[in-house]
């Protein structure tokens, strides 16, 4: 890193780098990345944000939520392989939950593969596991695998 990752709130011309990022963040074996048009349709919700990470002019990463009365949705997380272990994805869950948290918040939610060792980075953070939906992942692989929902009060 060049120095502190700034973090800001994406604009539309933003999606092809933050896709740049989606598609060396999530292994296509798993089928969990988003499309250009799925990520486009969070900027007419008044109710969500996608917040970027920039080290320097690169974009290392970004997260997308969504407000839901009380509750608030961290609909993905992605750090570019290239700056995971720095810090970044912390980074980036501390300002969703910031963001919530002055949207009203009181309860906040994520959904990830069971089989995914980003469990550890939202661990730390605060989420424990309050539900499990079997076998509702197919990845590309073929692998059917278990949804764990985590919540942070």
């Amino acid at each position: 890193m060049k120095g502190p990752v700034r973090l800001a709130t994406a604009r539309v011309g933003d999606l092809s780098a933050a896709m740049r990022v989606m598609e060396a963040a999530f292994d296509p074996a798993y089928g969990e990345a988003w499309s250009t048009a799925q990520l486009l349709t969070l900027f007419a919700l008044p109710s969500a944000r996608i917040c970027l990470a920039w080290d320097g002019d690169a974009m290392c990463g970004f997260s997308a939520a969504r407000m839901a009365g009380p509750e608030s949705e961290l609909l993905l997380l992605a750090v570019d392989p290239v700056w995971r272990g720095r810090g970044v994805g912390r980074r980036l869950i501390d300002d969703w939950l910031a963001w919530a948290k002055a949207e009203g918040a009181e309860e906040y939610f994520l959904e990830m593969r069971a089989d995914n060792d980003a469990v550890h980075l939202y661990e730390r953070a605060g989420f424990s596991e309050c539900g499990r939906r079997p076998a509702y992942y197919r990845g590309g692989d073929g692998v059917v695998r278990d949804a764990i929902t985590m919540r942070r009060r």
